[in-house]
């Protein structure tokens, strides 16, 4: 086999894991990823205890978990306490989010 191919299957393997990367990146992890509004149903909420917590520190995590129409992918976001408070499942609203980061809920009347 010439010497050429397998530099050509090097460089389409290089060029694809750059790609997944970047992909990853800014799908998953959300880097520079773009601010997105959607409206949502809150499916669920859980809080949990987190051990070894500086005094003056929250000490759980507080979690939602949405759903995007009735048969839209299912997500979860880690919420403040007054989020998490304010929301119960069935509610309805905007949620506004950037890659993975919870920005906002806006409550629908």
């Amino acid at each position: 086999m010439p010497i050429s191919l397998f530099f050509t299957i090097a460089v389409l393997a290089i060029v694809g894991g750059g790609c997944f990367i970047h992909l990853y990146r800014k799908h998953v992890q959300g880097e520079n990823a773009p601010e997105q509004s959607v409206i949502v149903t809150i499916l669920d909420k859980q809080s949990i205890p987190l051990e070894n917590v500086p005094i003056g520190h929250d000490d759980q995590e507080y979690w939602i978990y949405v759903q995007k129409g009735k048969i839209g992918p299912k997500r979860e976001f880690q919420v403040g306490v007054h989020y998490f408070h304010a929301l119960n499942p069935g509610d309805k609203g905007t949620l506004t989010y950037q890659g993975n980061q919870f920005m906002h809920f806006s409550l629908h009347r």
